[in-house]
């Protein structure tokens, strides 16, 4: 899930700010600059893998960092930071709009937008643009919310809370995120300006949005504990009349293994990486700096590298095998995991989660009805396998239904009623079951002329018959196209039956 910062670098951004505890002037563009660096730290520290991009926005917008998960490129490009004009929301949006959807398409992302309370002035303020946003009418000049894809706008105001301007401007902020229709929040400062009220709002914002997700996988007595990426959010699945909320539980079992042929390309609702997560407890690093001159990192990242995984295990197995694991993340949710390759030299364990409920994937039946392969086949020399399940309930377009989007579905139709009834009597069942497929299918169409025109059709076949026929072909192609002229015709539970003669029939 990509980031997506956008900082405000207009010339309200350069007002003083007086910091009781330093002599120093600084500007509120500096304070915000503090709030992203400390923001970084904490992704550097518990989401590494998470790609920020940094745009600067005042009239225009600027990208100053493509996406990248190297941070310290985002933390040069800050230092380079320079003011501009006027503050204008509706162009970093536009902007966030743009290098998004190059980049990452339909892909979900958060935005922070970082600013100080002004709403700007004019043609351009944010006033301005949600009064007018219903109003536009070419493509071009759309106000760029909501995103065409999924997006969190958050919203930073560096500035007093009880400054009269922030206070004006938060319904607009509100209205903002609510026009976006993704959710989002407003963070303001706990008090005045200052570096560590800074620093509690934006880590404040990282704990509640990019905290990680921590759980223990579980596979017999072989327990690990991993950390996903990205973090899972709860899935809401429309349940009849009601909405039901699914979450990834703590604890990830996987209850069975089958081979990838088996499963082939089940629809997913979200992809996860898989990754271990050391549980050793971090211990003083003055202590091993001064033993070791290295930092805590660098020897956890070692002593981690030596201690046995069960991740690692799981990965290679599955890699060799061509298997994949399946996985219970909660009640009546399930997943796979298996082993994807990015590259040649590369591959990760992933966890793909499906779409809540027993028969999310169909060919494999009930993942309750899953059992070992020992006890689905007793001879070990049987290797055929049982799969796809097959549904129980007859599937529509399983049906031969009848199908007259071209006229040429509709004259073979009608050929093959004709064809049966020029080999009366010895095709009768054969011609009665076409002819009420043609009628009942007239029928649920509306092409009531359909059955005049059938009439028509048989009583020329019936003066077409040569003197040899049976004398029962004419009395059953007769008695047919009367039926066909009858009000009974247009009823649909009604059925058109062959006549009972005296003529001994040959008919199958």
């Amino acid at each position: 899930m990509p980031t997506i910062i956008a900082l405000d670098v207009s010339l309200s951004m350069s007002r003083s700010v007086l910091l009781p505890d330093s002599t120093e002037e600084y500007q509120r563009r500096h304070i915000a600059i503090h709030g992203i660096n400390t923001f970084l730290d904490y992704l550097s520290a518990n989401y590494k893998l998470e790609f920020v991009s940094l745009i600067a926005f005042s009239y225009l917008y600027e990208q100053l960092s493509t996406f990248t998960r190297d941070y310290s490129i985002i933390r040069t490009a800050l230092t380079k930071v320079e003011a501009f004009s006027k503050t204008c929301i509706e162009s970093a949006l536009k902007g966030i709009k743009d290098v998004t959807s190059e980049e990452w398409s339909n892909t979900s992302c958060q935005v922070i937008l970082i600013t100080d309370g002004s709403l700007g002035v004019g043609v351009g303020s944010l006033k301005h643009s949600l009064e007018t946003m219903n109003a536009r009418k070419s493509v071009e000049e759309k106000f760029p919310l909501p995103f065409p894809f999924p997006c969190k706008l958050h919203i930073v105001c560096i500035a007093n809370p009880n400054d009269p301007d922030v206070r004006s401007a938060l319904p607009y902020y509100q209205k903002l995120i609510n026009v976006g229709n993704q959710g989002g929040e407003i963070f303001l400062l706990d008090g005045a300006i200052s570096f560590k009220s800074v620093e509690e709002t934006f880590n404040r914002l990282a704990e509640k949005y990019y905290n990680p997700y921590c759980g223990t996988l579980l596979c017999g007595n072989f327990n690990c504990a991993v950390q996903l990426f990205p973090k899972p959010e709860p899935f809401i699945k429309q349940s009849n009349d009601e909405k039901v909320t699914y979450g990834v539980s703590d604890k990830i079992e996987i209850i069975g293994f089958l081979e990838i042929k088996d499963v082939g390309s089940p629809p997913t609702v979200a992809r996860h990486l898989i990754l271990p997560r050391s549980t050793k407890e971090k211990s003083d690093t003055k202590d091993k700096d001064a033993k070791n001159g290295k930092s805590e990192e660098e020897d956890d990242s070692q002593d981690d590298g030596k201690t046995p995984s069960f991740t690692v295990l799981l990965h290679g197995s599955l890699r060799v095998e061509s298997m994949v694991a399946i996985a219970r993340v909660c009640n009546d949710w399930y997943g796979m995991i298996y082993s994807w390759a990015d590259s040649k030299k590369k591959s990760n364990l992933m966890l793909a989660l499906f779409d809540p409920g027993q028969d999310s994937v169909p060919w494999l039946g009930p993942f309750d009805n899953l059992t070992s392969w020992k006890e689905y086949s007793a001879d070990d020399e049987e290797k055929k396998s049982p799969f796809p399940v097959r549904p129980a309930d007859k599937r529509s377009y399983a049906q031969s239904c009848v199908v007259w989007i071209k006229p040429s579905g509709l004259q073979s139709d009608i050929q093959k009623v004709l064809r049966h009834a020029r080999k009366l009597p010895d095709k009768l069942h054969q011609f009665y079951k076409e002819l009420n497929r043609t009628r009942r299918a007239a029928l649920s169409f509306g092409f009531h002329s359909l059955l005049e025109a059938l009439a028509t059709m048989l009583d020329r076949e019936c003066t077409l018959l040569p003197g040899s026929a049976h004398p029962n072909a004419a009395l059953q192609l007769t008695h047919a196209a009367n039926f066909l002229r009858s009000e009974q015709a247009f009823d649909e539970k009604q059925n058109v039956v062959p006549l009972l003669t005296n003529f001994a029939s040959s008919s199958n």
